[in-house]
Order: C-alpha cells, then structure tokens, then sequence
C-alpha cells in the first residue's frame, strides 16, 4: 500500500507531517490494522517535552496494548480530543481525523532520522515476508 506522500515515518509505524515548526503525529494505517479495533488512546499532556524515539502513550485494542512513540523532539502543543470519546477515529481515518497530537518541534535535523514513504512501504513490505 502506498503511502501518503508529505509524510515522514518511523519504524514504530508513526507518520509525522511538518508544518513550519509544527509537527503533526500519528500512526500509519499498517499500524491501526495491525492492532485491530482501537479502544483507548493514551496521549502526552499538553506543555510536554518530548524527546525523539522516546515511548509517550500507549494505544489498546481488543487484540494488544502498543506504546506510542515520538517521531520528533519538541513540545506537545495540541491532542486529538475526539479521540477520547471516540478513540476508534484512528481505524477510520489514520492519516486524517485519527491524527494524534501536534508537537513543536526543537530539532528539525531530527527528520533526516525518519524513513521516506517509499522507505516506509519497503520496511512493511519486509516485514510481511
């Protein structure tokens, strides 16, 4: 499956979208599936420090509980509130309305860290063999 283009990825399965100095998370579509029907979405609080790679939440589903991880270094600036009366929003639309958290960021050398979409679609691809 192709993924969005304007997106950077990790290999925990995050998407992270720049903006600026403003980065917008979530996980990929490859990542919902996997997991299953999400039931609870736990997100960093507002005002704080984040660091790249470092584990910040956690996601259940009816199959498994996943930590969350950081694309990006900065500051969470925002959460996806719809999320907490409706956490399977991120089933529904990953790359949309399912979005996580939007975080401004410290480093932005910290994307030379992230896969491509095309790198991301290999890593997947893999790891269905």
């Amino acid at each position: 499956m192709a993924q969005p283009e304007g997106l950077l990825f990790s290999k925990e399965h995050e998407w992270l979208k720049i903006d600026g100095d403003v980065g917008t998370v979530g996980i990929t579509d490859y990542a919902q599936n996997s997991l299953g029907d999400i039931v609870y979405v736990e997100l960093p609080r507002v005002g704080h420090e984040i660091k790249q790679f470092g584990s910040i939440g956690v996601v259940e589903s009816v199959k498994a509980v996943s930590d969350l991880f950081t694309p990006i270094s900065g500051e969470v600036i925002e959460v996806n509130s719809g999320l907490e009366a409706d956490p399977a929003l991120v089933n529904r639309d990953a790359f949309g309305a399912g979005w996580l958290y939007k975080v401004r960021i410290k480093g932005l050398n910290e994307k030379s860290a992230l896969l491509s979409p095309s790198d991301y679609d290999a890593l997947i691809a893999e790891a269905a063999h």
